[in-house]
Formats: C-alpha cells, sequence, structure tokens
C-alpha cells in the first residue's frame, strides 16, 4: 500500500486496510522500520505528523532528485531560513508578528516559503484585517528529516542585559567546546 500510492498514507487509512488496531499497525510499521534499515536498500520508511511514507534514503536523494524531477531543487536563503524556523516554532503566527520578530519585511521571503509548498496558510487572525498566519508543512517535516514539529530542538533561553543585548543563558556543550578549541570565549 505505502509503495502503490507514492504518498502518504494516513495511520487511519492503514488501520482500516489492514483490519488491524493501532497497536498492531505500530508492530507492523516498526517491524518494516526495522527491515529497511537492516537490509541494502534503498529506500525508508519515514512518519510525518500521523502519516507514513516509503522515501528515498537521504544519501541516495542527490543521484534519485534529477532523474525524477527537473525542476531547479530548492535553495534557501539566510533570511528564508530564519522566517521558516519563526513559523516552526511558532505556528500560527502572522507576517506581521514575523516582521516584528525578524525587524525587517518579510513578504518576498513568505511567498518563497509558499511557493516551495515549506509552509501554509493556517487560516485568518480574528483581529483588525484579518491577516493570514502561517504553519509549516508536512514538506517541511520531510525536508528536515522530523516526524512532527515536538522533534525540533529546544531554544536556548536568553535575557536582555543593561544594554539591551541578548544574553543566551544556555549554550548547548558543544557549541561552547567548539568555540573555545576555536580560540573564542
Amino acid at each position: 500500500m505505502l509503495f502503490a500510492n507514492g504518498k502518504e498514507v494516513s495511520k487511519k487509512h492503514l488501520m482500516t486496510a489492514l483490519e488491524v488496531n493501532e497497536d498492531e499497525l505500530q508492530a507492523i510499521i516498526t517491524l518494516l522500520m526495522q527491515k529497511y534499515e537492516q537490509e541494502n536498500s534503498g529506500i525508508e520508511l519515514i512518519k510525518v505528523n500521523e502519516h507514513y511514507q516509503l522515501v528515498t534514503k537521504k544519501e541516495y536523494y542527490e543521484y534519485v532528485y534529477p532523474l525524477l524531477d527537473n525542476r531547479v531543487k530548492p535553495s534557501l536563503s539566510g533570511a528564508a531560513l530564519e522566517t521558516l524556523s519563526i513559523i516552526a516554532y511558532h505556528p500560527k503566527i502572522t507576517r506581521s508578528q514575523i516582521e516584528n520578530i525578524r525587524g525587517v519585511s518579510s513578504d518576498g521571503t513568505i511567498y518563497k516559503l509558499l511557493e516551495f509548498e515549506l509552509i501554509e496558510s493556517a487560516g485568518k487572525l480574528d483581529a483588525p484585517g484579518r491577516p493570514t498566519m502561517y504553519q509549516t508543512t508536512d514538506n517541511f517535516l520531510k525536508m528536515f528529516g522530523i516526524s512532527n514539529l515536538e522533534e525540533l530542538p529546544e531554544l536556548p533561553r536568553y535575557k536582555l542585559d543593561e544594554n539591551e543585548q541578548i544574553v543566551i543563558d544556555d549554550l548547548p556543550m558543544n557549541e561552547v567546546s567548539s568555540e573555545n578549541e576555536n580560540g573564542k570565549d
């Protein structure tokens, strides 16, 4: 079913088609994931929210992509990645809220992320002007290799010092040690 569909298949659809309960489906999915991990296979089974899909393993993407799609591979600027991360950590955020965080206009970046189908409309905010709210898509999850937004790394905590400059309280240890090795304190 997963191979024939070629797209994500919902957990509910799989349970109905296979006539199994959620625990039985999870056992089947786990077995399949392990099978594709252990075999010298070019595919893997991934979970995206409450859906499953067979996909090409990441290490073979650069070989397969040109064969299937002649479009230019999406490349994201720093501004696009920044905007995308703001939306990922703040689902249902408006353009003006994004611009308030970034400090610059984000219109072009938002349009590019919509074009790449990495974000989508999450409805309208019940406020004057009814601004559009944005959220990430399943394409975002696939692109970054995560199943859901709960898998995003935790943001470091910060505070403002007396000069209104950001001070980060808890840098991850590997970042601190690499900075120290490069002569930074």
